[in-house]
């Protein structure tokens, strides 16, 4: 069904197509100039202990290899991508030379799939552990142009170089202005590991992630690989409350907040009658919590009835935790006469953990919470049964049940009338 909405949206796109068509060219002088294209630089740790066979039953680098191949078959064609090592060519005692050990393996620009895998193919796992050093190096590949950068650090243990700090490094880089953020992923990390690599990511406004399964590492590269191809909108701090009522009201956007363990917060969203809200929640535990937890993110109307929910349990494999929710606003028939502007609903989104941790940790600041906001056009004739989070599978599902119902009621007489049959005969 054509609302009127959609027509007078459909009007004005095609006004702007027609003024974009009949302005003169001297106005291209005035059009913003076309942003270059983003630069990836992987850097990869080949030191001695990724020899280690804790991941999937083969060794950190094998796991590493095969990650690698996965990325680099999915990396996005405008991304200009590089590699670089560390800790791949030295193999002896001498520290000074262990630590001048990083090189780039490939050059950052257009990618030759074939190429880069056979370049990454070579690596054996080798020496020392020098991180602040390639991330100098990495800085450096990356440039200092108006593209977008990023860095992603895959690495199973601490530096070996101090006093090169490493975190220090990428607080200097950060300082630079230079457009650049620093990822940063852990294969089987130890709590000094994960400390160290935490740093490096929260000095550039980067993410750390724990990784134990091969599968896990391909799609948190491949998804910081795309996240460079289409930046991420920069997240707008807010502050959730204890209940619905005076809840800051939130926009389509990306909004994070901090939650202690086991607290509740509440946002508010409104939606227009034809209008799906889509929300998602992702918490970072970013210390030592115990290993079962769980995320929970409800739509409830203001009146304290849920509309739908989502929620995800977690086991301590990962340092992250999400969920999301849909919910289709059906249109109405009678929102009112003419042009007069239908009546959106407040829906309150609640966001709750239920995390835990030794009575040695501290509970505050609340760990890191994400929330992703956005209203879009429904689906074309959404029912008001969706607001229950079965849409149209509602009715289906009554269709089945009672299906069944008349099924074992037939079946029920039927077998009485055959006893009863075999019993006159």
């Amino acid at each position: 069904m054509i609302t009127r909405k959609r027509l007078a949206t459909g009007a004005c796109a095609l006004l702007a197509a027609l003024s974009a068509a009949l302005l003169p060219t001297g106005a291209a002088a005035d059009e913003p100039v076309a942003k270059e294209s983003p630069k990836v630089e992987l850097v990869l740790d080949v030191s001695g202990s990724m020899r280690a066979r804790d991941i999937d039953g083969q060794s950190r680098m094998a796991a590493a290899k095969q990650a690698f191949n996965e990325v680099l078959d999915a990396v996005p064609q405008e991304v200009r991508l590089g590699i670089r090592t560390l800790g791949a060519d030295y193999p002896g005692p001498d520290r000074k030379r262990g630590c001048k050990d990083t090189r780039q393996l490939y050059p950052v620009g257009p990618l030759d799939r074939t190429e880069a895998k056979t370049a990454v193919a070579t690596l054996a796992p080798t020496g020392w552990t020098p991180i602040g050093p390639a991330l100098l190096g990495a800085a450096d590949d990356l440039g200092t142009d108006g593209a977008t950068k990023r860095i992603v650090l895959i690495t199973d243990g601490e530096d070996t170089c101090a006093p090169l700090d490493p975190c220090q490094v990428a607080r200097e880089i950060a300082a630079k202005g230079i457009h650049l953020v620093i990822d940063t992923l852990g294969l089987v990390p130890d709590a000094r590991t994960r400390q160290q690599l935490t740093c490096i990511a929260e000095a550039t406004g980067g993410t750390y992630t724990s990784v134990h399964r091969t599968e896990e590492l391909s799609r948190r590269v491949r998804q910081l690989v795309d996240r460079a191809a289409d930046p991420v909108v920069t997240p707008v701090a807010t502050r959730g409350t204890d209940r619905c009522a005076g809840a800051p009201l939130l926009r389509p956007g990306l909004y994070t907040d901090r939650e202690t363990f086991g607290q509740h917060r509440w946002y508010r969203v409104e939606v227009l009658p034809g209008q799906e809200l889509r929300a998602s929640v992702s918490i970072a535990s970013d210390r030592t919590v115990h290993r079962d937890y769980g995320v929970l993110l409800r739509a409830v109307t203001l009146g304290g009835r849920e509309i739908v929910r989502g929620s995800e349990a977690g086991d301590g494999r990962t340092d992250v935790i999400s969920t999301g929710l849909r919910y289709p606003k059906a249109e109405r028939e009678d929102d009112g006469p003419g042009d007069a502007k239908p009546a959106a609903e407040t829906v309150c989104l609640q966001v709750s953990n239920s995390f835990s941790a030794p009575p040695s940790v501290r509970t505050t600041p609340g760990m890191p919470v994400e929330l992703s906001v956005d209203v879009v056009d429904g689906p074309a004739g959404a029912s008001d049964l969706a607001s229950f989070g079965l849409g149209r599978g509602w009715w289906l599902l009554g269709v089945l049940v009672l299906t069944g119902f008349l099924a074992g009621l037939i079946w029920g007489w039927l077998s009485r009338w055959r006893v009863a049959v075999w019993r006159t005969n």
